[in-house]
């Protein structure tokens, strides 16, 4: 039960809107698109098993939908005890995208991502949630830039400008996230060891921008759906309508 479609195109009409890529040039750009109508759209790429631990799990829904008949829903159960430098407990609830396994392999950056999230979860101080992981490897082991929401209720990108940090070049004090309602997530991201950056929108809102400062201009792997620390013991998350697009000219295409 989640819907994809990988094309190549000049023009593509993506619910209702008129989508073009550079026709000044004739650019040509692919899109990876779903609203979580089949799980189909993911065969071939690494889902979590479902009642991971088996404090957090995640499904196709038609409890709360803002297309089609389902969205995908992960939700926290308990409590897991603290992770450590040997265990990673935190709670996990998506199924992955690996474009690096798609017959025209990973996406070129920059690309543009745009998906819709419903949020039901209480974050006490120190605490987070991730609402996209996003990846330059073609690894189990990440090294990823993240899109969190902090225990203060802003959207912020992490691990900017390289793994472990949190350094952004602008960051919003005033635009919270609300909850229990869709919130509409926009992202533009280039991984680039000497030029690469990211920026993130809420509601077409600017939240976060931050350097990144790796990769080799491939987005090649994402998860987006539950991401969340131990310490949580209860919470929902939805999502719907995901699309992540090439804004450039990608390698091999013909005018």
């Amino acid at each position: 039960m989640f819907s994809s479609k990988i094309t190549t195109l000049i023009v593509a009409t993506i619910i209702g809107t008129s989508v073009a890529a550079s026709q000044e040039n004739n650019a040509h750009f692919r899109t990876y698109e779903t609203s979580f109508e089949s799980v189909d759209d993911f065969a071939g790429f690494y889902s979590v098993p479902q009642d991971r631990k088996p404090t957090a799990s995640h499904d196709l829904t038609s409890e709360i939908v803002r297309s089609g008949r389902l969205s995908h829903k992960g939700w926290i159960t308990g409590g897991n005890p603290a992770s450590s430098i040997f265990v990673n407990n935190n709670h996990r609830g998506y199924p992955t995208v690996q474009l690096y396994k798609l017959a025209d392999g990973a996406f070129r950056t920059p690309v543009r991502i745009e998906f819709w999230v419903w949020l039901d979860m209480e974050l006490k101080p120190g605490e987070w949630f991730s609402f996209a992981t996003l990846d330059h490897t073609t690894k189990d082991i990440w090294d990823p830039v993240l899109i969190n929401l902090s225990d203060e209720g802003f959207v912020h990108l992490m691990h900017v400008p390289a793994n472990g940090r949190g350094i952004t070049s602008f960051q919003t004090k005033s635009v919270k996230f609300p909850f229990r309602q869709w919130v509409k997530l926009s992202a533009e991201l280039h991984f680039d060891k000497n030029d690469g950056y990211a920026r993130v929108w809420q509601n077409d809102v600017l939240v976060s921008e931050a350097p990144v400062r790796r990769g080799n201009g491939l987005l090649t792997q994402a998860h987006f759906g539950l991401y969340a620390p131990p310490s949580l013991s209860a919470g929902v998350i939805y999502n719907d309508d995901l699309k992540i697009m090439e804004i450039t000219k990608h390698p091999g295409t013909e005018p």
